[in-house]
């Protein structure tokens, strides 16, 4: 496994052990940001109903995602959960 694999696994856990929950806005980038890094660019162009509000914002900060590599998206990942956890700290 590659070191960026290996740091982008260790974030996803850290994240879950931040202290203090993110904001709505840093949940759909940590979303956005993960999905990319493991499934890469959004595979549909169906967005979910206009009432469904939480899908509907996850569809757009991942669709806004689109083209970036999976190995920046992870490392973008990554940098965020630090930050969050130098917050928190």
């Amino acid at each position: 496994m590659s070191d960026l694999k290996e740091a982008f696994e260790k974030a996803v856990t850290d994240s879950k052990l931040l202290s203090s929950k993110p904001d709505n806005e840093i949940l759909l980038r940590l979303y956005s940001l993960y999905k990319q890094g493991t499934e890469g660019d959004i595979n549909t162009d169906n967005p979910p109903g206009m009432f469904d509000f939480v899908a509907k914002a996850k569809f757009d900060a991942w669709l806004k995602l689109k083209g970036t590599t999976a190995d920046n998206a992870m490392q973008q990942y990554i940098d965020l959960v630090r930050q969050l956890s130098n917050k928190t700290s």
